[in-house]
């Protein structure tokens, strides 16, 4: 066999690498703990060094803050303009607020409208207002304390175009209007119904007027005798003649 075609040596076989071993990535907690142990060794041990171990350990143990509550919405919206000032303003919250510390005032034109206690009732906050209510711009100014005990406010404003209540325009009276009165008299006495003059009564028939006075009947009687006795001696002239 030609030596010349003597197939070619196999390849060396490739020789295992050992795997590399690769460092855990940090967390911020690692760091923490690793600044807790050099400030440790910084300080030497003993007591100071004990309180530094404690509080790092308490900085990286403890929860993220909880956000605070906020105003959701309110009713009246701020910025509205409404056609009479309602009888309340109530607020909406992102949470049940603590009901320590609510605070809740109203402000109109001529002074504070709102009158009692905040009431809270679940998420909402309720102020009542005063009955009389002017026309004008209203500025509600509120404190709450948040449910994880941080106070928090805030202010915002509304208008009224019409007032409400004793701030409100009169109407028209429905009164009728007086009548003409009496003329005074000359002592500035007003006539009375007793003082009027009397209206003149009919004139009366003479033979009516006598017949009707005290002595009419006995007049009537002595007149009819007197005409029955010129008639009987008519009668008796017209027989004898």
């Amino acid at each position: 066999m030609d030596p010349s075609r003597r197939p070619p040596a196999p390849a060396p076989a490739p020789v295992p690498r050992a795997p590399r071993h690769r460092p855990a990535r940090r967390t911020r907690r690692t760091r923490r703990g690793a600044a807790a142990a050099a400030l440790v060794l910084a300080l030497g041990g003993g007591g100071a060094g004990a309180l530094a171990v404690a509080v790092v350990t308490a900085v990286v143990a403890a929860p993220p803050a909880a956000a605070h509550d906020r105003l959701v919405s309110s009713d009246p919206a701020g910025g509205a303009v409404l056609a009479q000032a309602p009888g309340q303003v109530v607020l909406t919250l992102s949470s049940t607020p603590v009901g320590l510390g609510t605070l809740v005032e109203v402000a109109g034109p001529d002074g504070v409208v709102s009158t009692g206690e905040a009431q809270v009732v679940d998420r909402t906050v309720t102020q009542a207002l005063g009955a009389d209510r002017p026309a004008g711009a209203y500025e509600v100014r509120w404190r709450v304390t948040s449910g994880d005990g941080h106070p928090i406010s805030g202010t915002f404003t509304f208008t009224a175009e019409a007032a409400v209540g004793a701030a409100a325009p009169a109407g028209p009276s429905a009164e009728p209007p007086a009548g003409p009165s009496a003329e005074p008299s000359a002592d500035g006495a007003q006539p009375s119904a007793a003082e009027a003059p009397a209206e003149p009564s009919a004139p009366q028939d003479p033979v009516a007027a006598a017949l009707a006075g005290p002595g009419g009947a006995l007049a009537a009687v002595a007149g009819g005798a007197v005409l029955l006795g010129a008639a009987a001696a008519l009668l008796l002239r017209r027989r004898r003649g």
